[in-house]
């Protein structure tokens, strides 16, 4: 007799889903989209980005700030040069990839590593979503748009985890334990 899924969550949660890798795929096209104006308008502080709307609606003006790299707390910590002042864009492409590679694994721990990396995604959205609207008085697209992307990963690494947690060991690709 086959289980049904619980809370309606769908037969592929426990495999990567193509939600999941769609958001992902979106994060990392959005961050690489982010490195490029923000590497473009450092070598020229004339170019203009189809996401520079108008002065108080400018994704350059954001990723070219002292909180576009390292999320504005590194270069205080560990200084400028520091190997981990990256721009956030990287930082972005490295979170969208483990969260595309580690949806392959149907065990619990890696459900559980997808939930916690996707806290702290939510916890930095949250951080600079308060230095985007408070501190630089700035609409960025394409910012508001990854944090909504983090909220959603959230959401489906949650059902996911939930998931995992009340399904049998042999519908998690685990093999049952012997008596």
């Amino acid at each position: 007799m086959r289980r049904r899924s619980p809370a309606g969550v769908g037969a592929g949660m426990e495999g990567p889903g193509w939600e999941r890798g769609l958001l992902c795929l979106l994060g990392i096209a959005l961050s690489v989209y982010a490195y490029h104006v923000e590497t473009s308008k450092e070598r020229n502080p004339e170019y203009r980005a189809m996401c520079d709307l108008s002065a108080s609606v400018s994704c350059s003006k954001v990723f070219t700030s002292r909180w576009g790299r390292g999320f504005g707390l590194v270069e205080s910590i560990l200084g400028k040069r520091s190997l981990f002042n990256q721009p956030n864009s990287l930082f972005g492409i490295a979170f969208y990839t483990l969260q595309i590679l580690l949806s392959w694994s149907r065990s619990s721990l890696a459900a559980l590593v997808l939930l916690g990396t996707s806290l702290v995604s939510i916890a930095g959205s949250l951080y600079l979503a308060y230095i985007l609207f408070f501190v630089l008085h700035d609409f960025c697209v394409v910012c508001v748009t990854t944090y909504l992307l983090n909220l959603l990963l959230l959401f489906f690494n949650w059902k996911r985890l939930v998931f995992l947690k009340n399904s049998p060991p042999a519908q998690r690709g685990a093999k049952p334990k012997r008596q």
